[in-house]
């Protein structure tokens, strides 16, 4: 650090202490004046901002105002997840543009449609002329998700109607969107591997017949090859994380963006930096991370006393990240199952076997049935907890050979079907631009002039 780095620093050290002099918050205030902190109400479920016809996220019932735990269920426009999940497996077939295909218009497409969607997406997959070296390789980023972020911002300047929100337009830029995300993202993975982990670049040309995730595999390996289990195992995480209802930080906060009528591309890139906050999308690494330690420490993965002492370790704080978290577990509706981790955990087994990493998967299956144990015995908590998606999709990502710091990337570029298509919603239905109250906490002050001010 120069001497001038050191003086900013110690002045800047300052600056924040005179802020904290002068700010924060009595928590009892919150009570006080009935604050809903997070949009919750007290029961920890959400202020109720609006109606959507794109999802149902169902993890409890409520009986004389008791909430009363259940499993957990998630319909995208009626239809279960699970079965979605089934048809495409039993008929051997992608499933995540029929997906993209009914969260956006609200109904199941017949072959035809569904044909002419995929070629549609085929299309756009290719980014527009001269964006990838302008926009990507010029401005490389550390991190995967600003660099989303920043390129779906620059689309805007490729678009010769990007102010238009009609719905015809925002229809358009939806599907744009969710066909060229894929490729932003593994061009920006590319770039960062040349940029900074001195590591080399490639580039394969697009193919415009392969699906979705077929096409995400196939621009991240260098010799292009991948199985069919593997592409299928991908889509059905993509299903997955396609939507998750309108109350998610980050569908909440493309909402937001959308009722004040601003473009698509705005809207979007700020679903990605909410998606990007480690509280919401990066959950899924953080589990990795405490997985590896844990494998790292118990001696023995079948031997479930040295796997419930190292996760009351965690909850003591005694090991881990020190933040007494188990990462993966735990829901703001789901209660008794998370069905997505359910459906993760079933199809996970059949590739774990392939790649010779049952023993890791058998490991996850213990710490997902302990950690309840743990959480009563240890923390004294009576709260019904179950294992959340986060804790199954890193270690899928990994046996399919996805590097770390495309987790996240990953989850943006499946769950932009969903924000897309709540974008739609409420450019269209809304009619109200979103603007909750904050209560002021200031009192009235006189104002003094200049030179009578102490500082001290």
């Amino acid at each position: 650090m120069t001497a001038a780095a050191g003086f900013y620093n110690d002045k800047l050290t300052g600056l924040c202490d005179e802020y904290r002099r002068y700010n924060g918050f009595n928590k009892q205030d919150y009570l006080t004046y009935g604050v809903k902190r997070g949009l919750r109400n007290p029961d920890g479920t959400g202020v109720m901002a609006g109606l959507t016809k794109i999802c149902n996220v169902h993890g409890f019932l409520i009986a004389d105002g008791e909430r009363i735990p259940d499993e957990g269920k998630l319909t995208y426009r009626g239809y279960d997840v699970r079965d979605i999940i089934n048809a495409c497996v039993e008929e051997n077939r992608f499933g995540f543009e029929e997906t993209a295909w009914l969260l956006l218009f609200g109904s199941l497409p017949d072959k035809e449609h569904l044909d002419r969607f995929k070629d549609i997406l085929g299309y756009y997959r290719e980014l527009p002329h001269d964006f990838a070296e302008d926009m990507i390789m010029k401005l490389p980023s550390r991190d995967i998700m600003n660099k989303l972020a920043h390129s779906v911002l620059g689309l805007y300047t490729f678009d010769d109607n990007p102010d238009d929100t009609s719905l015809e337009n925002t229809m358009r830029q939806s599907i744009q969107l969710i066909a060229s995300l894929p490729t932003i993202m593994t061009y920006a993975y590319q770039v960062k591997r040349r940029a900074f982990d001195r590591e080399s670049m490639f580039f394969h040309p697009v193919d415009l017949s392969l699906s979705t995730s077929e096409s995400i595999l196939r621009a991240l390996r260098f010799d292009t090859k991948f199985t069919d289990s593997e592409a299928k195992l991908l889509d059905l995480c993509m299903i997955l994380h396609a939507e998750h209802g309108g109350g998610n930080n980050s569908t909440f906060s493309t909402r937001v963006l959308s009722s004040s009528g601003t473009d698509t591309y705005s809207a979007i890139a700020a679903a990605i930096g909410s998606l990007k906050g480690p509280r919401h999308g990066g959950a899924n690494l953080r589990v990795r991370t405490m997985m590896n330690a844990l494998k790292e420490e118990v001696a023995d993965w079948t031997d479930d006393e040295q796997i419930y002492n190292y996760l009351a370790g965690i909850i003591k704080k005694e090991k881990g990240d020190g933040s007494g978290l188990i990462f993966g577990f735990g829901h703001a509706v789901y209660t008794l199952s998370d069905p997505r981790a359910e459906i993760l955990r079933t199809y996970a087994e059949k590739i774990a076997r392939e790649k010779d990493m049952i023993a890791e998967f058998e490991l996850y299956k213990s710490v997902e049935r302990l950690t309840p144990r743990v959480m009563r015995e240890v923390k004294g908590s009576e709260k019904v907890i179950c294992a959340n998606v986060d804790f199954y999709s890193g270690f899928v990502y990994d046996m399919l050979g996805i590097p770390s710091e495309m987790f996240t990337p990953l989850f943006a570029v499946s769950r932009i079907a969903g924000w897309c298509a709540h974008r739609m919603e409420e450019v269209t239905y809304g009619g109200r631009i979103m603007r909750p109250a904050y209560r002021s906490m200031v009192h009235s002050k006189k104002y003094q002039p200049l030179d009578q001010r102490d500082m001290h």
